[in-house]
């Protein structure tokens, strides 16, 4: 064939286009970066909540106490304020988890997956340097 800069058919039908050789763990590496990115970081925001409701219930046991009464007794009140942030609380631990599996697996995949991008069909393997691009 000559040196033409127009793509050849491939087949016998004469088609141009060329069969996706890229395998099914190919495809899913492409979703496995956006996943690991929102999973570590959705992660590290319910670290931070859960951070936070610790100082909140910290500082509410601590205002609680300075009129001589404990978080730990029986009464109705010291019980509210302990169930204060039960729903921010357990709702930031399933974040966690679910998050995290979702950021170590899409970890995994990548791992699993390195090295295995497809060859770029208009790479002629020919470096440009700056002397090239400037015209010296």
């Amino acid at each position: 064939m000559e040196d033409n800069p127009v793509r050849q058919p491939d087949d016998a039908n004469g088609s141009p286009s060329a069969p996706d050789k890229r395998q099914f763990a190919g495809n899913l590496s492409k979703y496995a970066r956006p996943a690991l990115i929102v999973g570590a970081l959705i992660a590290v925001v319910c670290i931070a909540l859960l951070i936070i409701i610790f100082f909140l219930d910290s500082f509410n046991a601590a205002t609680y106490s300075m009129t001589g009464n404990s978080v730990q007794d029986a009464t109705d009140e010291a019980r509210d304020i302990r169930d204060t942030y039960t729903g921010a609380r357990i709702g930031a631990i399933v974040g966690l988890a679910v998050f995290g599996v979702v950021a170590l697996a899409s970890g995994v995949v990548l791992y699993l997956n390195r090295g295995t991008a497809p060859k770029e069909e208009y790479d002629d393997g020919e470096d440009v340097d700056f002397d090239d691009l400037a015209g010296q």
